[in-house]
């Protein structure tokens, strides 16, 4: 089955690669205007939906050994689905409400284990899970005006508000993704229309809130005026590392995430933008000391992280985020994290520091001005005692090869997206990514990871 898809999208994509962009109208990948169907700028409700689909492959490289969590060395390949049905509800000028109803199915290679910068956004990371459609996201949000002034914005899948005031008190609760609102970026925020890889389409040091889906429970209260805008978010945790089940108790576990965000302008009607990041997270999470100490004292055959009594510990971290829009085909962007590397890594993927940085270019300069490309690169980093746990053969919720030579996880990603000329709202992307040390183990790899994308905004 996999076989089939592979070969219809390769046809489907190279032909699109190779026809002529068609006349249609101005396309924004960034915030999917061109659509299927047209969507009004004046009802007050929005329906829409979207589906993203990704093909992935690698052939064989070196390994001196394998173990449990470890990436395929054998040739593999591998087919992901995310299917969403977007809602939204203007109550009035400054209130909404927001439904989304989503599928995930198929898988990422080597069941999404082996990379700390995993190359497929949207591939589950618990194969158990069915690709039955669940709740994404469930939210009212409430404006308060602080400014007569008022600003144009263009409605999205997620926000039907057209006018907004300029200076204002945004209020989200109920069901979110905590990316919807923090650390977002431009150049390097989307999966479905950009990077896929999971540290440039996020700070991978941001081990941000949220069940095995992405999604938690909260509210965001954010502040913005022109130039600046400051948010906070408090949030549910799930009640294990990766888990599905929330931890509804807060004095047992929750998450506060904090951003501060300018916009200065540093080059005449072009848009910069640096945002500063934290976050405490506070759960039953284990110590990568303590589980050493039990290994080496002999009460454990290799370090558990989970093996401890029930305790809540706090993991805390801090990030930048900056974007510059150069010209108008060429944006850049800039991101770099770090978090205390003591605790378990919980929610999102196994780093403690990282750095990032690339850009995009339109393809005016080659007449096909509804095109781009994209380059980034990434390096990715654990703490000591992560490594040491590692090394000693314990596992983490993705990585785990049984034994460690430490290496800084290095990765290049470059896409190149373009329309299908079959009918506006159809998008190809062809994605390369060469990850060096995979898994930060210099004994595995490097590995070359093609791909595919067929996105479809309805």
């Amino acid at each position: 089955m996999l076989r089939t898809y592979s070969t219809t999208a390769a046809i489907i994509l190279i032909c699109a690669f190779l026809s002529p962009s068609p006349a249609l109208a101005q396309i924004d990948y960034d915030t999917g205007n061109d659509t299927v169907f047209a969507h009004s700028e004046t009802l007050p409700w929005w329906l829409s939906a979207q589906g993203n689909f990704i093909f992935q492959w690698h052939p064989s490289f070196h390994a001196d050994y394998s173990g449990p969590n470890s990436f395929e060395h054998a040739s593999e390949q591998a087919a992901s689905e995310v299917t969403t049905l977007y809602g939204g509800l203007e109550l009035s000028p400054s209130i909404e409400a927001v439904a989304d109803v989503e599928s995930a199915g198929g898988s990422g290679l080597s069941q999404t284990l082996g990379l700390a910068g995993f190359t497929n956004l949207d591939a589950v990371r618990n194969p158990s899970l069915s690709a039955a459609p669940y709740l994404a996201r469930l939210w009212y949000r409430q404006v308060i005006a602080l400014s007569d002034d008022t600003i144009s914005v263009e409605r999205t899948p997620i926000s039907i508000l057209t006018t907004l005031p300029a200076r204002r008190l945004d209020i989200h609760v109920g069901e979110f993704d905590l990316v919807d609102f923090f650390d977002l970026n431009n150049v390097a925020n989307d999966s479905h229309t950009q990077f896929m890889n999971w540290t440039v389409v996020n700070n991978g040091a941001y081990d941000y809130a949220a069940d095995t889906r992405g999604y938690t429970w909260g509210a965001v209260i954010d502040y913005e005026d022109r130039a600046w805008g400051f948010r906070f978010a408090e949030a549910l945790i799930s009640k294990r590392p990766n888990g599905l089940i929330l931890q509804k108790n807060l004095q047992d576990a929750h998450s506060e995430n904090y951003e501060l965000e300018f916009r200065p302008g540093l080059i005449k009607d072009r848009f910069t933008a640096v945002r500063l990041l934290a976050f405490t997270n506070f759960a039953n999470m284990g110590d990568y000391h303590q589980a050493i100490d039990l290994f080496e004292q002999g009460q454990t055959p290799t370090p558990e992280i989970d093996d401890h009594r029930m305790q809540t510990t706090l993991k805390y971290g801090f990030g930048i985020n900056g974007e510059q829009e150069f010209t108008g085909y060429l944006r850049g962007f800039v991101r770099a994290g770090w978090n205390e590397g003591s605790h378990e890594s919980f929610n999102y993927t196994e780093v403690n520091d990282t750095v990032a940085f690339g850009g995009d270019l339109r393809g005016a300069l080659w007449n096909r001005p509804q095109d781009k490309f994209g380059v980034a690169f990434v390096g990715n980093g654990i703490s000591q005692r992560h490594r040491q746990y590692l090394a000693d053969g314990g596992l983490g919720f993705l990585l785990g090869d049984g034994a460690l030579s430490y290496g800084p996880e290095k990765i290049m990603e470059c896409y190149y997206n373009f329309p299908i000329p079959v009918h506006a709202g159809f998008f190809g992307a062809v994605d390369l990514q060469y990850i060096d040390n995979p898994g930060y183990n210099r004994a595995r790899g490097p590995v070359v990871v093609p791909g595919m994308r067929l996105h479809v905004e309805l």
